[in-house]
């Protein structure tokens, strides 16, 4: 029986460009979204639309991940990270914004900058199709689409408001494409005192690495500009749950099972919770210096 559109997918569908010959927009048609040269891509059961149409997705959060990821957001513990991404990206106009999140997860972030701009609309773009089943009915307003954020975006250029990039890889020169001259990038990472209480308390656990803000502005510097930077820290109490989560929903988890660690384990009572968020604008490109004669694009 083919699947519906979802109204989230409907809502972003124009956006949208045939991956494979790059020319053509898509449209639904038996279960799939189809461009006039005759490429489909499946629509899932769970609402998302599989892109990576050939290919298998070996990296992105397995099914024990995202149960995990989803459990510890639950807690409430990164509601603070979440609202700066929101409060960051609510400077745009709220009822025509199209907000794009790369590396999107359960969702969680993307729902939290759509819930601050009514009428905006979302689309959550991962990897994981574990994730994006979570992702497809985060929020009634957000589609989910799987993508991997290295290859170029199935998207027309100029087309966000708002890119949203949490704990998640970046691939500046898209995201410069994607976005509106007057549209803001919004880049969330952790510093070196995210979670500094659990290092060495359990197995392979992934640290920032100190030379890390010097590469990210290296990367981002030819396309952005930063407007203004947030710094987010908090303590928090730690459960033992919590802190098997935290490591079940990391890289961490590809490397070591928590059934096998050791209840002898000594683990804090409580972490600290320490971000950077930045606002981006977008730097005009060549082509557009061109056409205004000026910097003031």
């Amino acid at each position: 029986m083919p699947v519906s559109l979802p109204p989230a997918l409907d809502l972003i569908l124009g956006l949208l460009h045939c991956p494979t010959c790059r020319t053509g927009r898509l449209y639904p048609h038996r279960g799939a979204l189809r461009c006039r040269a005759g490429h489909a891509f499946d629509i899932a059961s769970h609402g998302y639309v599989a892109l990576l149409a050939g290919t298998r997705a070996t990296s992105g959060d397995d099914a024990a991940m995202v149960r995990a990821r989803s459990r510890f957001l639950s807690t409430g513990t990164y509601v603070p990270i979440r609202e700066v991404g929101a409060r960051l990206a609510a400077v745009v106009e709220p009822e025509r914004a199209t907000v794009v999140e790369v590396g999107c997860g359960t969702g969680y972030y993307l729902s939290g900058v759509l819930d601050r701009l009514p009428g905006a609309r979302g689309l959550g773009l991962d990897t994981s199709v574990h994730a994006l089943r979570s992702a497809a009915r985060a929020h009634d307003r957000a589609a989910a689409v799987a993508w991997d954020v290295f290859r170029p975006f199935p998207l027309a250029d100029g087309v966000a408001d708002v890119v949203l990039d949490v704990f998640a890889p970046r691939n500046p020169a898209e995201f410069h494409r994607l976005l509106r001259p007057t549209g803001r990038l919004i880049v969330v990472r952790p510093t070196g005192r995210h979670l500094v209480e659990l290092g060495g308390r359990l197995p392979v656990t992934v640290r920032v690495d100190p030379a890390k803000e010097q590469r990210l502005r290296r990367a981002l510097d030819p396309f952005f500009e930063a407007v203004v930077t947030e710094r987010v820290e908090y303590s928090v109490p730690l459960t033992r749950m919590n802190a098997l989560d935290i490591l079940a929903m990391s890289p961490s988890a590809r490397h070591v099972n928590c059934a096998d660690l050791d209840d002898d384990v000594f683990l804090p009572d409580r972490v600290t919770v320490s971000v950077l968020a930045t606002a981006y604008r977008p730097r005009c490109s060549d082509r557009e210096v061109r056409h205004h004669g000026s910097r003031r694009c």
